[in-house]
Formats: C-alpha cells, sequence, structure tokens
C-alpha cells in the first residue's frame, strides 16, 4: 500500500487520474464474473474509492468539501433536469445486461438486497463525485489549456475546456443530454469557487437525490 500510495502522490497528473481510472477498470468488472459480482464489485469499488480519495488528499487539496447555497441549488436542480429530460431524448447504449436492481437478484426486500441498495446510494454520494470531480473539473479542464495544468487557474474561463470537458462527462453516463448539463453546472460552480468543495457537494447531492428516487419510484433504469 505504501508503495501505490507513493505513486499516486508522485506527480499532480497522476493524482488525479489514475484514481478515475482505477475506479473505472473496477467499474468494468461488475457483472463479468456472475451477476452477482456486479453487486460485490460496486462494493469492493465503494471501499476502494475511498482509499483512493484518501490517498490523494495531500496532493489534490482542491478536494476539500465546501458547501453554498449554490451547490445545494445545483445539485438538485441538475437531478430535477436529469429526470424530467429523460422521456424526451433518446440514450446511448450501454452494455450490462440487467438492470441495477438488487432486489431482483437477492430477493425483494432481503437484507442483502438493501445492503447492496445503500451501498450503492453511499458509494455514489460520498466517493464518485470526489473522484469524478478531480479527474474532470480539476485535470482534464486545465489540461485542455495547458499541459502544466496546475499553472492553470481552477477560476481560469474558456469555452473551448468547457465544452470538451462537459462532453467527456456526458458521453460515460446513458444520459449523455443530462450529463451535458450536469457538466456544464458543476464547472460553472469551480469556475464560481476557484475550488471543487461546491462541485462535490453539488454533485453529492445529484447523486444521492437520485439514488433516493430510484428507490421511491422503482426507477432503477438510472442505476
Amino acid at each position: 500500500m505504501n508503495a501505490l500510495t507513493a505513486k499516486l502522490r508522485s506527480s499532480p497528473m497522476m493524482a488525479r487520474v489514475a484514481p478515475y481510472f482505477i475506479f473505472i477498470a473496477l467499474t468494468a468488472l461488475q457483472g463479468y464474473f456472475g451477476e452477482a459480482s456486479k453487486y460485490w464489485f460496486y462494493f469492493a469499488k465503494t471501499i476502494v474509492g475511498a482509499w483512493l480519495i484518501w490517498a490523494i488528499l495531500p496532493v489534490v487539496k482542491e478536494i476539500r468539501w465546501t458547501i453554498s447555497l449554490e451547490a445545494v441549488l445545483v445539485g438538485v436542480g441538475v437531478i430535477v433536469l436529469w429526470i424530467a429530460l429523460d422521456p424526451y431524448y433518446p440514450k446511448l447504449m450501454q452494455s450490462g445486461g440487467k438492470p441495477w436492481n438488487p432486489h431482483q437478484l437477492f430477493g425483494a426486500g432481503t437484507a442483502t438486497a438493501w445492503f447492496f441498495v445503500i451501498a450503492r446510494i453511499v458509494g455514489s454520494t460520498l466517493v464518485v463525485p470526489p473522484i469524478e470531480e478531480a479527474f474532470f473539473r480539476s485535470f482534464v479542464y486545465r489540461y485542455v489549456v495547458k499541459e502544466k495544468f496546475e499553472e492553470v487557474s481552477l477560476k481560469y474561463y474558456h469555452f473551448v475546456p468547457l465544452i470538451v470537458t462537459s462532453l467527456l462527462f456526458a458521453f460515460i453516463h446513458r444520459e449523455w443530454l443530462a450529463g451535458i448539463l450536469c457538466g456544464l453546472a458543476y464547472q460553472w460552480l469551480v469556475i464560481r469557487r476557484g475550488h471543487l468543495g461546491d462541485a462535490i457537494t453539488a454533485h453529492a447531492i445529484s447523486n444521492l437525490l437520485l439514488g433516493l428516487w430510484v428507490v421511491y419510484k422503482d426507477a432503477w433504469k438510472f442505476w
């Protein structure tokens, strides 16, 4: 672990890029070893993701959580649009077989099913936002501007990296249109504040509310 921690902290780029791709690699393995592995790998990548965030904190100082009225409004507004727009545009095709619904595999209302539901909500709320914001908003946005990206202020506005980053963020989601709007909104918070804190909070609120909506409405297609 010490060697891996040292590697993650070895450069500003490594600290922001490696956690994201480790997370993506674990995501790709979900369901690879059978239907149940989809849920166990999500739980595992949440644990790994939490450790990765801890490992890069000394290097990615802008990753600290903050909260503001704007962050709350963006977080809520984004997910309202995400759900409201859903019937009105075609989605990207994604592999993975059955919808992510542990109640179907482990039994409706069972402790195991609820364990994985809670694990997904916790992971998407607390682990996904810091990793994705560090990669997209801190690294990709600034790297498009300049190879020595740390020399670019987080408050710097430029149309090209704004569009590039938002498009890249959108196309890792099935709901690409909502993803574009989401990426634009989170980047606006970063540019406005000069750190990732508000964007992380907004991202966390969006993911939390979506998770609660999925459970409340049985809208498993959003997962």
